[in-house]
Protein backbone atom coordinates (compact mmCIF):
# COMPACT_ATOMS: atom_id res chain seq x y z
CA UNK A 1 0.00 0.00 0.00
CA UNK A 2 1.08 3.35 -0.82
CA UNK A 3 1.26 6.55 0.71
CA UNK A 4 0.75 10.22 -0.16
CA UNK A 5 0.33 13.62 1.53
CA UNK A 6 -2.61 15.85 0.73
CA UNK A 7 -0.03 17.97 -1.49
CA UNK A 8 0.76 14.84 -3.44
CA UNK A 9 -2.50 14.19 -3.92
CA UNK A 10 -3.64 17.66 -4.96
CA UNK A 11 -0.14 17.94 -7.14
CA UNK A 12 -0.53 14.79 -9.09
CA UNK A 13 -3.82 13.73 -8.48
CA UNK A 14 -4.14 12.01 -12.31
CA UNK A 15 -0.60 9.68 -11.56
CA UNK A 16 -2.50 8.79 -8.59
CA UNK A 17 -5.87 7.73 -10.16
CA UNK A 18 -3.42 6.04 -12.71
CA UNK A 19 -1.85 3.73 -10.05
CA UNK A 20 -5.18 2.89 -8.58
CA UNK A 21 -6.75 1.87 -11.94
CA UNK A 22 -3.52 -0.83 -12.00
CA UNK A 23 -4.88 -2.35 -8.82
CA UNK A 24 -3.13 0.11 -6.25
CA UNK A 25 -4.94 1.56 -3.24
CA UNK A 26 -3.09 4.77 -1.76
CA UNK A 27 -3.63 6.37 1.42
CA UNK A 28 -3.73 10.17 2.07
CA UNK A 29 -2.16 11.36 4.82
CA UNK A 30 -2.32 14.57 6.89
CA UNK A 31 0.64 15.67 9.20
CA UNK A 32 1.69 11.91 8.96
CA UNK A 33 -2.02 10.92 9.82
CA UNK A 34 -3.82 8.52 7.22
CA UNK A 35 -6.57 10.82 6.61
CA UNK A 36 -8.52 9.43 3.29
CA UNK A 37 -7.80 6.15 0.93
CA UNK A 38 -7.98 6.05 -2.52
CA UNK A 39 -8.63 2.34 -4.10
CA UNK A 40 -10.12 0.85 -6.58
CA UNK A 41 -13.87 0.57 -7.28
CA UNK A 42 -14.55 -3.66 -6.17
CA UNK A 43 -17.65 -4.99 -8.55
CA UNK A 44 -17.64 -1.93 -11.43
CA UNK A 45 -16.71 -4.72 -14.36
CA UNK A 46 -16.12 -2.19 -17.46
CA UNK A 47 -14.75 -4.09 -20.06
CA UNK A 48 -13.96 -1.34 -22.49
CA UNK A 49 -12.08 0.23 -19.99
CA UNK A 50 -10.11 -2.40 -18.87
CA UNK A 51 -9.27 -3.44 -23.22
CA UNK A 52 -8.52 -0.09 -23.35
CA UNK A 53 -5.16 0.07 -20.70
CA UNK A 54 -4.36 -2.92 -22.07
CA UNK A 55 -4.05 -1.96 -25.46
CA UNK A 56 -2.19 1.12 -23.76
CA UNK A 57 0.19 -0.54 -22.26
CA UNK A 58 0.41 -2.33 -25.06
CA UNK A 59 -0.08 -5.67 -24.26
CA UNK A 60 -3.14 -6.44 -26.71
CA UNK A 61 -4.32 -4.91 -29.78
CA UNK A 62 -7.92 -4.39 -30.50
CA UNK A 63 -9.40 -5.55 -33.52
CA UNK A 64 -11.11 -3.33 -35.81
CA UNK A 65 -13.48 -5.66 -38.31
CA UNK A 66 -15.91 -8.43 -37.65
CA UNK A 67 -13.62 -11.73 -36.85
CA UNK A 68 -13.69 -14.40 -40.01
CA UNK A 69 -16.84 -16.42 -39.67
CA UNK A 70 -15.43 -19.87 -41.54
CA UNK A 71 -12.96 -19.69 -39.12
CA UNK A 72 -15.48 -19.76 -35.99
CA UNK A 73 -17.38 -22.61 -37.52
CA UNK A 74 -14.26 -24.62 -37.95
CA UNK A 75 -14.77 -27.48 -35.92
CA UNK A 76 -12.01 -28.38 -33.42
CA UNK A 77 -9.01 -30.44 -34.38
CA UNK A 78 -9.15 -33.84 -32.49
CA UNK A 79 -6.62 -35.01 -30.37
CA UNK A 80 -4.81 -38.44 -30.90
CA UNK A 81 -5.59 -41.51 -28.61
CA UNK A 82 -2.80 -40.86 -25.18
CA UNK A 83 -2.28 -37.17 -26.02
CA UNK A 84 -3.62 -34.54 -23.31
CA UNK A 85 -4.96 -31.13 -24.30
CA UNK A 86 -2.94 -29.87 -20.89
CA UNK A 87 0.24 -31.14 -22.17
CA UNK A 88 -0.02 -29.88 -25.71
CA UNK A 89 -1.00 -26.40 -24.26
CA UNK A 90 2.43 -26.31 -22.33
CA UNK A 91 4.15 -27.26 -25.23
CA UNK A 92 2.77 -24.42 -26.96
CA UNK A 93 3.93 -22.10 -24.46
CA UNK A 94 7.07 -23.67 -24.18
CA UNK A 95 8.07 -23.39 -27.63
CA UNK A 96 6.79 -19.77 -27.89
CA UNK A 97 4.25 -20.41 -30.94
Amino acid sequence: MKTATITQAKNQLSALIDQVQAGETIVILERGRPVARLEPVAGYDDPSGRLARLERAGVIKIGKGAPPLELIRMPAPKLGPGSSLVEAVIEERRSGR
